[in-house]
């Protein structure tokens, strides 16, 4: 009996041994410089990580959306048309798995920048927003000029769109996770399902982070 219960012990020692090992943060991804400066006569090294670069775009209700709008905000971006007839109703009927989970996080968004700005007015994309039955300002959609979302495309890690022959859009199907300090975290395939569902979990992962948890919302967003 005394060998059943030491043998018992040491297994639950092993599993909350496990258990404590369980990853706490996720990776950060992106080109990173390490600085050193002189503070009060200390030397101090620091790392400065690749961020996502500035941009300003026009969201479904017509409002001016900047990076600087989504600071103190965990978010996840897409980059989709309204009239793509393959992935994009895959991935955002899969998004809506995202929205529905954390639509009332006030330190939470989603950014879906369309890549053909010429036919997805704000007007489309309002429309396109309601019938997938999205309302408030946690899921944004956004539209700027082509070029400058293509670029932007570069800066989330993920392939710059591109239009063949006949001008059909072709772009990644990806969801990238981004941190309060705009830093991606995380890049999944939007149409799986599972992904989508490990993206869940990795955003409640990365909230209960230190330097993730403390609400600092831009008014009105």
């Amino acid at each position: 009996m005394k060998k059943i219960l030491s043998a018992a012990i040491v297994i639950l020692a092993c599993n909350a041994c496990k258990l404590n090992n369980r990853p706490t943060t996720l990776p950060i991804y992106g080109t990173r410089n390490v600085v050193t400066k002189t503070v009060d006569g200390k030397s101090l090294t620091d790392t400065i990580y690749q961020t996502i670069p500035p941009f300003k775009f026009t969201n479904q209700y017509g409002d001016s959306i900047s990076n600087k709008n989504l600071d103190g905000h965990i978010y996840v971006a897409d980059f989709f048309f309204t009239t793509c007839p393959s992935i994009c109703p895959i991935m955002q009927r899969n998004m809506l798995t995202v929205y529905d989970e954390f639509k009332t996080d006030k330190d939470f968004k989603i950014l879906s920048y369309t890549i053909d700005p010429k036919h997805d007015s704000v007007n489309v994309l309002k429309k396109y927003a309601d019938k997938l039955g999205i309302t408030g300002k946690t899921w944004l959609f956004l539209q700027g000029k082509k070029e400058e979302t293509y670029q932007l495309a570069t800066g989330y890690l993920v392939s710059k769109p591109q239009e063949d022959a006949k001008q059909q859009f072709i772009h990644d199907g990806l969801f990238i996770l981004v941190d309060k300090q705009q830093r991606v975290r995380g890049s999944y395939d939007g149409t799986d399902p599972k992904q989508v569902d490990q993206l869940v979990k990795d955003i409640k992962t990365l909230k209960a982070e230190p330097g993730q948890t403390t609400i600092n919302e831009v008014k009105g967003y």
